[in-house]
């Protein structure tokens, strides 16, 4: 009889994931590649979305709005980084009040309304100036305050819709595999790189086909079309709602941390005893209850430890006396911050893409025949970069590197990471050559002073973007890989946002830069390195920079990786997760003979 109770168990799911109404769910009919299928939909009309608004807006700004070369760059870069700082809350809601699924419909909806209201207001006359054909369009008439009002709000709602939806979409995805399962754990090694792989087919179908369209027949249908892609993906997941394993509310984990540091400050004088024995945890039954691993202490932030510290009877308190497993994941999310911090340098480069590279391409020959390439249309071979990336570095890189180094993902994810580093401090020394051929060609043919088109075909910038594609590939998937592995198990949602708000701390870091710059070099020379002529700007002045600063942060970065300590390296996870799920079947067997 025990035997067959064992097997029924066996057959639902041993890491806690529920349905909507939070019942148990079964391994065979939930969950897995079945269930990712409608979320890898979504990802890819949502990237249609997102990518046919953020490539081609710096060129809105400036055509349109007319915006100078500065103040379009950083409305561009401001917006993104409000896109990718949002998850931040979209993930505590979703830990802590209305759990990710919920959080992500609700977000959806606010991203398509934003969406609809963007289509109006770039569809609409009396929503934008009249048209102008100055080579300075600063001398043009300005956007009414009203106008930039309905673009700006427009576009904020849609951060605020993304807020709920980057953190919490992966995450889902993540969670239909179950982690004690070995062979379910195997297959979430690759979900990320297959992730992405699949929704970058949506960001190619931007660069490529929407942003053609904005360019040559209209920006209404060019935004337009996007919306309604983003209208049928929603309908998409919702119709796979039926086969989603949900993780059950692990309440606010901001506030266990907080619990955590004061319980461990207000015991400043306590010492910490050297058996880990003497320390508070709770049972292991207790922990399988509800789902959660648990974690054994460690000497990193040792400090944290005095909250574990019974100090007598008055310390009952949550804020006074905190478990093992609580302490050792505040640990673990204060441990991923120095490598959160250094990926803020490259994901400045990264918002150069969309800002700075397009417009070098509206200077230069970007005629095929009688076809012109629109500018943004460059981030497709950053796009093909990427895939063909994932698809090498899976197929044969890892599968080389396992041999060699045991190591189920071929090499770590810092040291994955670090060749992505390398990879950025080259984007911009060929940035910066690239840059230097285009005014040396421009001053060749007299085109500084009247800003005329530079006789240079635009696929000078071609290395760039396809060296951008392999950092990509290499830094961002192992980023957010990194981040998901290494957050506590109650704690995915911050781990992802961990990932995201990297990117978006690097858009307002590039803006800060490009402000900063401008005002100095303004100051302490006549013109300054930009203007809204971008053939008497000097960007490789500013590429030089962006390089030299790309150097001190590789070095950073390596002195941070290097006392870097894993909180459980896939290279042993399988047999941790078989030695656990041994352990959790034996509890779930000693529970099962209590309520007997």
């Amino acid at each position: 009889m025990p035997m067959e109770e064992n097997k029924i168990l066996n057959e639902y799911t041993q890491d806690g994931t529920v349905d909507l109404k939070g019942k148990p769910v079964l391994r065979s009919k939930t969950g897995g590649w079945k269930a990712c299928s409608f979320l890898v939909v979504y990802g890819i009309f949502e990237r249609v979305a997102y990518y046919g608004i953020s490539s081609n807006l710096i060129l809105y700004l400036t055509k349109e709005l007319h915006q100078g070369t500065v103040t379009s760059s950083n409305n561009v870069n401001n917006w993104v980084g409000t896109v990718f700082i949002t998850p931040v809350l979209g993930a505590y809601i979703a830990d802590t009040h209305l759990g990710r699924y919920r959080t992500f419909v609700i977000s959806a909806l606010i991203y398509l309304l934003g969406m609809c209201l963007l289509t109006l207001s770039v569809s609409l006359p009396s929503l934008k100036p009249p048209e102008c054909h100055e080579m300075d369009v600063t001398n043009c008439k300005e956007a009414s305050t009203l106008q930039l009002v309905v673009l700006y709000v427009s576009l904020y709602i849609i951060a605020v819709g993304t807020g709920g939806t980057k953190p919490n979409i992966s995450t889902i995805g993540a969670d239909q595999f179950d982690d004690f399962d070995p062979k379910q754990k195997s297959l979430k090694l690759s979900f990320f790189n297959w992730w992405m792989s699949s929704i970058v087919i949506g960001s190619l179908f931007a660069f490529t086909v929407i942003v053609y369209i904005q360019d040559t027949v209209s920006w209404s249908l060019g935004y337009a079309l996007p919306t309604i892609g983003l209208a049928i993906s929603i309908i998409t997941f919702l119709a796979g709602t039926p086969f989603y394993r949900h993780k059950s509310l692990s309440g606010s984990p901001f506030i266990s941390i907080a619990k955590v540091i004061v319980a461990a400050t207000r015991k400043w004088c306590v010492v910490v005893p050297e058996d880990p024995k003497e320390l508070y945890e709770l049972s292991l039954e207790e922990y399988t209850k509800i789902g959660k691993f648990k974690i054994d202490p460690t000497p990193t932030f040792r400090f944290l430890n005095k909250a574990c510290v019974d100090a007598g009877s008055s310390t009952s308190s949550e804020w006074m006396i905190c478990p093992i497993t609580q302490v050792e994941e505040t640990k673990q999310i204060l441990n991923l911050i120095p490598i959160w911090v250094a990926t803020f340098i490259p994901s400045a480069m990264i918002a150069q893409m969309n800002t700075l590279f397009v417009k070098q391409g509206t200077t230069l020959d970007r005629s095929i025949g009688n076809f012109k390439i629109p500018p943004s249309s460059l981030n497709a071979i950053t796009i093909l970069t990427m895939i063909i990336t994932y698809i090498l570095y899976e197929r044969f890189f890892v599968r080389f590197m396992q041999r060699l180094t045991k190591n189920p993902r071929g090499i770590t994810l810092l040291q994955r990471m670090s060749i992505g580093f390398i990879i950025h401090i080259v984007i911009m020394i060929v940035s910066y050559m690239a840059e230097r051929q285009r005014l040396c060609k421009a001053k060749e043919h007299g085109v500084i002073e009247n800003g005329e088109q530079v006789p240079l075909s635009i696929f000078i910038l071609a290395p760039q973007f396809v060296l951008m594609g392999i950092a990509e590939a290499l830094l961002e998937g192992a980023k957010i890989e990194y981040f998901y592995d290494q957050a506590p198990e109650s704690m995915k949602s911050i781990g992802t946002s961990y990932s995201l708000t990297t990117t978006g701390v690097g858009s307002f870091l590039s803006s800060s830069l490009l402000t900063t710059v401008a005002h100095i070099t303004e100051k302490h020379s006549q013109k300054g390195w930009f203007l809204n002529n971008l053939n008497a700007c000097h960007l490789d002045y500013y590429y030089a920079f962006l390089a030299l600063l790309n150097i001190l942060n590789f070095i950073f970065f390596m002195i941070v990786s290097k006392n870097y300590v894993y909180r459980a390296e896939v290279s042993d996870s399988l047999q941790v997760l078989e030695t656990e799920l041994k352990e959790r079947t034996t509890a779930l067997s000693v529970i099962t003979d209590i309520r007997r």
